[in-house]
């Protein structure tokens, strides 16, 4: 093991941040934050304590960071490259790995995801008042109405965690409904000590506190469990009642990412330490990698952490990130991580962009100022000329002689969507049109512009760009319509949502599946205006954002409700119950559209389909997962006992018999085939399901095999008695690769499902992949 970090090591230190430190610490030498893990049994006994030991063998105590002793054995400190390397081949240091920075995964969906009051899941739950949701994010504005405790009961008796006060956040912050607040520093301090691209935490737009001086955190925590707001909206956008899916449970804001500079993993996993320690049930982390490779498990402190939390029972949702629609984009991979993916929700903020020859074109808008009453302005779009920065209307690239008193089509990527606006205005435009290109396709998302602005797929985008070359004299106005419900189709798969295929384990499907991520209307800070720029003074209560953030926190809110439901399911038990009933169709009856392409989107796309609350309720039979299943996965993807101690915690014994990770009881299929093989070749599947419906059933089998694919299932008939509440099945998929016709995403899709012919349909993704053998 020494032996592999040592080789591994050189290669995780170019990866990040270096300078150097002051003489008297080190002549040559680059020091940077690392975390260090720890084999916790083999502590001498003669210290009295870890930290003891860590100072006294390991670390010059100023130079240790956080000490971990929960979810994670072990300890981050700022050191030099040579001294980690050092005691990388030290016999307790079971790992060693460089900090990271990680980026955040940036008030109708809670009854669009079935959720409608006094039936079904919100009253049987008593709205999750018993559960405490953990959310890590940018933190909290603790006086929006969202987090009032007005008719809450006591604080749950097993709570064990603290207010922490700091700028601006006094104990008084916290109440019955946001019941703790903690932040994390060190490992952001320590890097911007270490010079760098990585900026201080700058006080006078950041506060050294819970306190959310970003607006992503206050956001996402009152989407999972805001209380009801009544006459909310953001600047008159999406007028209604606001609250989030769990409106009674508990919130407790873990602070981990700051203002403008992303999170830091050792800061990341001392919050995971805290959560577990306080109490929390549900962990709730709209982050992720920031650079779109995902890192092997035991390199990947989110998943490690995630899996000490797990582990002890604490369900843990994360985003899928907003790198889609690209193949492979989908981030936070472990199989013990719920993936949640983004979808639409039945409401919009049309706009239309109306030319001079009189074309209208639709688009979205969240603006809210002065109206253009009609009047028609002349249309120009920079990037005729030529030059990719005036294009994309980057800072100072526009010429005002050019654009002053004019309409600016600006194209998409490389600055904020609202920045481009703040350029136009500030070079004398009257009013932007965003355009889409190629790779965002037809996905719109809504934004609160400073200035008129529309955005534009990429076809009416080149409509427009078409019509200014071609017009002597191009003119055009913007048409805000306001607030539209009941858009059909929807739930459409969002195009920017993470996709599948799982680029670590195949095996193993992600996203897991979908909920609402696209013009979210959440509590907002008063720190910053809606679109987050410095010279937006506007304030808000509210804010309407779209993003794998956003959809997150609703499966999040949704496990609170199954578990007050269900205090015995284990977190396998929840996802797996939101896995076997979501929804693959969408309010038309068809199945679920993809924004990017407009086609029929897959299992790559959605996973298990969108969250449908009502019908998780009571799933009929589950699949459960143990942290014994999960440790022989470990095995089973070739990770040597020492490894899978790095992640589980506990010196693992791996079986006799290598498992297969394809054996691991997930509630979805995935099954590869090699390109070379010759001839129809079969693979078996084992999973194992627990009845949690009525005592006396049965269950009979629905295949539907994806096309050119054999799926036999043994028994096709499973009977469950009081006495009997488990049974196993076996699962035969035989394909012929040389005849397999796969689609644009190098796979074919079905399904296996379960029903008892009465109310109970538990349902499977089956999908077939060809990969070439490494």
């Amino acid at each position: 093991m020494a032996n592999f970090l040592s080789s591994f090591l050189p290669l995780l230190f170019l990866l990040f941040i270096s300078s150097d430190f002051p003489k008297s610490f080190s002549s040559y030498q680059t020091v940077k934050t690392f975390i260090f893990r720890v084999d916790s049994e083999s502590k001498p006994s003669i210290f009295p304590t870890h930290y003891h030991w860590y100072t006294s063998e390991f670390a010059e105590p100023t130079r240790i960071l956080h000490v971990y002793d929960t979810v994670f054995h072990g300890f981050s400190a700022v050191v030099t490259e040579t001294h980690a390397a050092s005691l990388s081949n030290h016999p307790s240091v079971l790992a060693v790995f460089e900090d990271r920075r990680r980026e955040l995964h940036t008030t109708r969906s809670p009854q669009f995801l079935g959720l409608r009051n006094q039936h079904g899941l919100w009253s049987d739950s008593d709205y999750g008042s018993d559960v405490i949701i953990g959310v890590f994010d940018t933190g909290i504005w603790p006086e929006r109405r969202s987090f009032s405790d007005t008719n809450l009961g006591p604080i749950p008796a097993r709570w064990k965690g603290v207010c922490q006060t700091g700028a601006k956040f006094v104990a008084k912050n916290c109440n019955r409904k946001l019941i703790g607040a903690r932040f994390f520093s060190k490992g952001h301090e320590a890097a911007a000590g270490l010079g760098g691209p990585i900026a201080g935490i700058n006080e006078t737009i950041e506060f050294m506190s819970p306190r959310d001086a970003d607006g992503h955190g206050t956001h996402t925590a009152s989407t999972a469990a805001g209380r009801h707001s009544f006459r909310a909206s953001m600047e008159g956008y999406a007028a209604g009642i606001a609250k989030g899916v769990a409106p009674k449970a508990r919130l407790a804001v873990y602070k981990v990412c700051w203002k403008n500079s992303g999170c830091f993993d050792s800061d990341i996993l001392a919050a995971f330490d805290g959560a577990v320690n306080d109490g929390v049930d549900v962990i709730s982390i709209s982050i992720g990698g920031g650079d779109g490779i995902s890192s092997p498990y035991y390199l990947d402190p989110i998943a490690i952490g995630a899996y000490g939390a797990v582990s002890r029972g604490v369900f843990v949702s994360s985003s899928a990130g907003n790198d889609g629609p690209n193949l492979m984009s989908v981030t936070n991979l472990a199989p013990w991580l719920v993936t949640v993916g983004a979808g639409t929700i039945d409401r919009n903020f049309p706009a239309d962009v109306i030319l001079g020859d009189g074309r209208r074109l639709n688009g979205v808008s969240l603006y809210s100022g002065e109206q253009l009453k009609g009047k028609m302005y002349p249309l120009v779009y920079p990037g005729k000329s030529g030059v990719l920065s005036a294009s994309l209307c980057m800072e100072n690239s526009l010429d005002p002689s050019v654009v002053k008193g004019k309409i600016v089509i600006c194209d998409r990527g490389s600055s904020p969507r609202v920045a481009k606006g703040l350029v136009v205005q500030k070079a004398g435009g009257v009013g932007m049109i965003l355009a889409n290109g190629v790779s965002n396709g037809e996905g719109l998302v809504g934004d609160a512009h400073i200035l008129p602005a529309c955005a534009l797929g990429s076809d009416e985008g080149d409509a427009v760009k078409s019509y200014v070359s071609s017009s002597a004299n191009p003119t055009a106005t913007i048409d805000f319509k306001g607030t539209v419900i009941g858009i059909k189709p929807a739930p459409v798969v969002a195009s920017f949502t993470g996709r599948g295929p799982n680029g670590l384990n195949p095996e193993i499907l992600k996203p897991d599946l979908i909920a609402p991520g696209v013009n979210i209307l959440a509590a907002w800070t008063d720190a910053v205006g809606p679109t987050g720029l410095d010279s937006d003074q506007r304030k808000t209560e509210f804010n309407i954002l779209s993003g794998t953030s956003m959809a997150c926190p609703h499966v999040s809110g949704a496990a609170a409700l199954l578990k007050s439901a269900h205090p015995d399911w284990s977190p396998a038990a929840i996802r797996s119950a939101m896995m076997t009933t979501a929804s693959i169709t969408d309010n038309k009856n068809q199945p679920m559209i993809d924004e990017a392409t407009g086609k029929q989107s897959t299992p790559y796309d959605f996973g298990a389909g969108h969250l449908n609350l009502d019908r998780a309720m009571d799933p009929g039979l589950i699949y459960d997962i143990t942290n014994n299943d999960y440790e022989n996965f470990l095995c089973a993807i070739g990770y040597n006992p020492k490894l899978v101690q790095v992640v589980t915690r506990s010196p693992a014994v791996c079986p006799m018999k290598k498992p297969l990770p394809e054996n691991l009881n997930y509630p979805s299929i995935a099954a590869l085939f090699s390109t070379t093989s010759r001839g129809p070749t079969s693979k078996t599947f084992i999973r194992t399901v627990t009845n949690v419906g009525q005592a006396n059933a049965v269950y009979v089998a629905k295949i539907e095999a994806p096309k050119g694919v054999r799926v036999t299932v043994k028994p096709v008939e499973l009977v469950f008695t009081p006495a009997v509440k488990k049974r196993s099945f076996f699962v035969t998929i035989t394909a012929d690769s040389k005849h397999l016709v796969v689609d644009d995403s190098g796979a074919v899709f079905g399904s296996l499902s379960w029903t008892d012919g009465n109310k109970h349909v538990v349902r499977s993704p089956i999908v077939v992949t060809q990969l070439d053998p490494l």
